[in-house]
């Protein structure tokens, strides 16, 4: 990283919210290798080059994806077809990201509301879940449930709904997201975001509107949880 760029050294800050709300491939699980491989399957079975795909899938739901190239694909049927067989078949190409596991049994053994808000479906989620053995999320709003996907702000909106947020004038709501369409969809939602330095450049994350950058959920961990309201702290953000 250039000296320009920045560095992740920011003091810890704590901050508290009233419910956490996170994506969930390339946030909790990078499946990186094992989407490039599905997209490649999938691009060679309907004709289209898969880096045409690639180069614009990362953070959309498929349905979207597919209706660009083969609209007679774009339904749920199809889409929980293809994405429930990656964890079957590209299990192995797949970990969780640094700090997850940790950050997710501590939500798991508090009293903290909180949730996933995924463009993948449910099959894809509940997959990843069990090839990696990690706690399954309390809320969880997938791509099946909204009529569009980020950078829309629906889905955020409906997870705030899940968690039983609904005044939000009396909520403060942290979302963590690895992608610039989930980043600006967690801010159109009015939250703010914590953008991990997983999957796309520090001036893509900037750009978006993150809040804070950090590299992974090695940077996060809940101090404690008071009424309902989680007192979080962020680590070696970027400066």
């Amino acid at each position: 990283m250039s000296a320009s760029a920045g560095s992740f050294s920011a003091p810890p800050q704590v901050h508290v919210f009233d419910g956490i709300l996170s994506d969930f491939d390339g946030t909790i699980v990078d499946s990186t290798d094992a989407i490039v491989k599905h997209w490649h399957q999938v691009g060679e079975e309907m004709g289209v080059d898969p880096k045409v795909i690639l180069a614009t899938s990362h953070g959309r739901r498929s349905i979207d994806v597919l209706k660009l190239y083969d609209p007679s694909k774009a339904n749920w049927e199809y889409v929980s077809y293809i994405e429930g067989r990656i964890p079957q078949e590209y299990g192995s190409d797949a970990i969780e990201i640094p700090g997850a596991r940790d950050l997710l049994s501590a939500l798991e053994d508090s009293s903290v509301n909180w949730g996933v808000v995924t463009s993948g479906t449910r099959a894809l989620v509940d997959g990843w879940l069990g090839v990696l053995g990690l706690p399954h999320p309390r809320n969880l709003v997938v791509a099946e449930d909204v009529e569009a996907g980020k950078p829309d702000p629906r889905c955020y909106l409906l997870g705030r709904e899940r968690l039983g947020l609904d005044d939000p004038s009396s909520s403060s709501i942290i979302v963590f997201e690895d992608a610039p369409s989930g980043i600006r969809a967690g801010k159109a939602a009015g939250f703010r975001v914590l953008a991990l330095a997983t999957t796309h450049s520090l001036a893509q994350l900037r750009d978006a509107g993150a809040d804070w950058i950090v590299q992974d959920l090695r940077s996060v961990s809940v101090q404690r949880v008071e009424s309902g309201r989680v007192h979080l702290e962020i680590r070696d953000a970027l400066l």
